[in-house]
């Protein structure tokens, strides 16, 4: 079997899919690209039986057949050469391919492809439509605020709320929850399934550049898959009841900052420096306009306060939390300004930007520290 290629063409394709390749595979072939030639067609699979990433390729082919191609080799190979026709030439029986480029000659040893792993099917019955742009978004707002706590498995992905009108994605670690809902987007039927973090990375990996271009999601009880250009992506959902989130998140608050975002950011950045390097425990104190930021590590004797100017409506309050929480939150954040609302020391506190796309309402949460002593 021997089949043409423009190098990289195929380069782009494998570097859109080696995500889906385990370093330590349990079953050794995992470690190889699938190749299948169907009347002029290359199919290309990676797999690490969670996650399958599956693109398709128009090439000259004399005839129809399959191989494993060792995944590092190749893409190493194909890194180090300029752009430029190659050809592949496969011995089945032996498992051999032979890549011949206008510099020579390399030969890897593969496997029998009829060994590689099948791929799941996902049942077309549930779909889900959306832009590649929106969905880019959904998983940058939530992926963070996942847990990788392996004894907490329904927390170690994002859930996907399906409804009339909207769709919800969710994240927790228990300490954060992140909860980013698109208007517009919906189906008549209402479902939800729990997408693992580890296939997000991938599809965030192999998203479109064309924020417009359409990635439809078909998901039944155990799978889902994602489709858009010449790529599609099954991956296992987690089999786990996500938590209740909806009546962790309070309403009614009456105390509520105003600030801007990247002046917040710059200077929680400063102050986790000095604050204990266990905790990161940061103090907030609210009084007038004026919010006042207080880190402190008492085994090495450091501290820092800064003044920021703010809105502020409501009586003077003092809050504490994880600094590091703070930080990857407004940093995930683009608006100019945001909001944070409160209600008691101990209580969640929210977090929303002052400005979001009417299409968009994105809701972030963070637990409370306790603060055992006073400036």
């Amino acid at each position: 079997m021997r089949f043409i290629i423009n190098s990289a063409q195929l380069l782009r394709q494998l570097n859109a899919l080696k995500g889906a390749v385990p370093s330590n595979a349990v079953i050794p072939i995992l470690e190889n690209f699938l190749f299948d030639i169907q009347q002029g067609v290359l199919t290309i699979t990676a797999s690490d039986l969670q996650t399958s990433v599956i693109a398709q390729m128009n090439v000259e082919a004399d005839e129809d057949g399959n191989i494993a191609v060792p995944a590092k080799m190749l893409l190493d190979t194909l890194k180090n050469l300029p752009e430029q026709p190659i050809s592949f030439t496969i011995d089945p029986e032996n498992a051999t391919i032979e890549i011949t480029a206008e510099s020579g000659n390399y030969k890897i040893t593969g496997e029998s492809g009829e060994d590689y792993p099948s791929p799941a099917e996902v049942g077309n019955e549930n779909t889900l439509h959306l832009t590649s742009d929106v969905l880019a978004s959904a998983i940058s707002y939530t992926l963070f605020a996942i847990s990788t706590d392996e004894l907490k498995p329904a927390m170690n992905g994002v859930f996907v709320q399906v409804r009339d009108g909207h769709t919800n994605f969710v994240s927790t670690d228990a300490h954060r929850l992140v909860r980013y809902r698109r208007n517009g987007v919906g189906a008549s039927q209402e479902a939800s399934f729990i997408i693992p973090g580890k296939a997000l990375e991938q599809l965030k990996n192999a998203l479109p550049s064309d924020a417009a271009q359409e990635i439809q999601i078909a998901f039944d009880e155990k799978n889902a898959a994602f489709t858009f250009g010449n790529i599609n992506m099954i991956c296992r959902l987690i089999d786990e009841r996500f938590p209740d989130y909806e009546n962790v998140i309070p309403y009614n608050n009456a105390l509520n900052l105003t600030i801007d975002r990247q002046k917040m950011l710059a200077s929680l950045k400063r102050s986790i420096i000095y604050a204990n390097k266990v905790t990161n425990q940061v103090r907030l104190k609210l009084s007038d306009d004026t919010l006042t930021i207080n880190a402190e590590d008492l085994d090495f004797s450091n501290s820092a306060k800064e003044n920021l100017l703010c809105e502020f409506e409501g009586e003077d309050f003092e809050i504490g939390f994880n600094a590091k929480f703070l930080i990857d939150m407004l940093g995930h954040l683009e608006a100019g300004q945001v909001k944070f609302s409160f209600s008691e020391p101990n209580r969640a506190a929210l977090l929303v930007p002052s400005e979001t796309d009417s299409q968009e309402d994105i809701l972030m949460l963070v637990m409370p520290v306790m603060l055992n002593s006073y400036y």
